[in-house]
């Protein structure tokens, strides 16, 4: 039987909220082992002079846990 853990990870682009997360997912599988999955807890944008800065996403990121 498999034990899964749960993670909140927050990720930026400049580009997208999609870019945001692929970059989030990317680096969660460089830290974490068996990633399995992942939803997008919340969103939101930095703002300068009027324009759009920064997408930035919530992402809770789950993983597998070793036997």
């Amino acid at each position: 039987m498999s034990v899964a853990k749960v993670t909140e990870i927050i990720a930026a682009s400049p580009k997208s909220f999609d870019d945001a997360i692929e970059k989030g997912i990317a680096r969660a599988n460089e830290t974490l082992k068996n990633v399995t999955g992942a939803w997008v807890d919340g969103q939101k944008v930095s703002i300068k002079k009027g324009k759009i800065e920064e997408y930035r996403v919530i992402l809770k990121v789950t993983f597998v846990l070793k036997d």
